[in-house]
């Protein structure tokens, strides 16, 4: 039985939920214009020497020798070289353009390479799957291919990473909710998308509005007339709508499995559910795998895709010295075998710090932290990123 906290005069639990919510949405507003003033724009740092080449695909050695050929960005009077991202670009086109060899340094789609969509998920909060979609998005972007992030959650923890504050910068019918209604509000995809400060990378913002799909596709179901697409359908049409303009898609899925989930699994070409190795959590994915498949089973009977170039499970928040993890991540490739990403992504103080000031480690700078503790996360982060990169690239069938 429930009772009142002593000295508390509790009420009616409606109108004490609505002023909490209203109090609490005005201190973080207020928080957010102080520390994120409207008129901000997040940036991208410069790079390092190393950290261009590594993006461009080429040695440092082989970097320091374009430049000393007049190639790159000059050096400033007694600092060290840095690069941005357009930088980077101007030089992987230079590359390309110069045509030595069978290899290309823009990586974008060629003739006969489908889009990829890759739907991150798990509906168990604290699996990683935001900062999971943020690093692969990013990764991929600076390493020269056009990425489109689809934030799917209502929460919008991807835009607010990606420097769009959902109560701030995101208004009505400016999510992918606007390409996917049932009225006659419906927009263009192509109006939604925004830039980032990375300019490979564009983005589908998140907001609360999303929670109207959820709402209203049960009333469309039972007052479907004409030849409207279902709802599981809605996610790939909006993407087919500016498909031609990326090479890969990357969508951040709610933690839950409604119909936003499951239109965004019959658009994917690929599935990553992110995953950490306790025993609640792995219990919980079981339950989740087992109402996901019987679930697109009634998808595909109504002609939804279930067919996928590839599904894989990434390890988050992985701690190598923890015993019961390493037993659990030790089951889980005796059961999916090599369906488990070979890299895990190994728990972080570094990635953790980084999301307090709402940033990826990308884009950190490394003297802000120890360079072990640095380094060993960018580590873990390119393996895993790398590691989703040969699967996309083994798709398209290239070396």
């Amino acid at each position: 039985m429930l009772t009142k906290s002593v000295g508390e005069n509790v009420g009616d639990l409606r109108q004490l939920i609505n002023l909490d919510a209203s109090e609490l949405s005005s201190r973080l507003r207020a928080q957010q214009l102080r520390d994120f003033p409207p008129a901000a724009e997040k940036t991208i740092r410069r790079f390092s020497s190393a950290e261009a080449a590594r993006f461009i695909g080429i040695a440092e050695g082989y970097l320091r020798q374009l430049v000393a050929d007049g190639k790159g960005p000059p050096a400033a009077p007694n600092a060290r070289r840095t690069y941005s991202i357009d930088d980077v670009d101007q030089l992987r086109g230079e590359l390309d353009a110069a045509g030595k060899g069978a290899r290309r340094y823009v990586r974008h789609r060629r003739d006969g390479e489908a889009l990829q969509v890759i739907s991150v998920m798990n509906f168990k909060g604290g699996s990683g799957k935001t900062t999971t979609t943020a690093h692969l998005a990013q990764y991929l972007a600076f390493r020269g291919y056009r990425v489109l992030a689809i934030d799917l959650d209502p929460q919008a923890s991807l835009s607010t990473l990606f420097g769009h504050q959902p109560e701030l910068d995101v208004g009505e019918n400016e999510t992918i909710y606007g390409a996917i209604r049932y009225d006659s509000q419906r927009r263009d995809m192509a109006e939604i998308v925004r830039g980032t400060y990375i300019p490979n990378l564009h983005l589908v913002p998140g907001h609360l509005e999303l929670m109207e799909f959820e709402h209203e596709t049960p009333k469309a179901l039972m007052t479907r007339e004409g030849a409207d697409s279902l709802f599981f359908a809605r996610v790939g049409e909006a993407i087919g709508q500016v498909s031609d303009a990326y090479d890969v898609v990357v969508i951040d899925c709610p933690p839950q499995l409604g119909f936003l989930t499951l239109s965004a699994l019959c658009a994917a070409t690929a599935v990553l559910i992110t995953v950490h190795p306790q025993m609640l959590d792995v219990l919980s994915m079981s339950q989740f795998l087992n109402m996901t498949g019987s679930l697109l089973d009634v998808v595909a009977e109504a002609g939804g895709t279930t067919q996928y170039d590839w599904m894989r499970y990434l390890v988050t928040r992985y701690e190598p010295s923890d015993g019961p993890q390493t037993t659990m991540v030790g089951l889980m490739r005796s059961i999916f075998g090599a369906r488990v990403l070979t890299h895990p992504m190994v728990k972080s103080t570094a990635v953790a710090d980084a999301g307090l000031t709402k940033q990826t480690l990308y884009e950190i700078d490394r003297q802000q932290f120890t360079r072990g503790t640095y380094d060993r996360a960018i580590e873990a982060l390119d393996q895993v990123n790398g590691e989703i990169e040969s699967l996309i690239k083994q798709v398209w069938s290239r070396n």
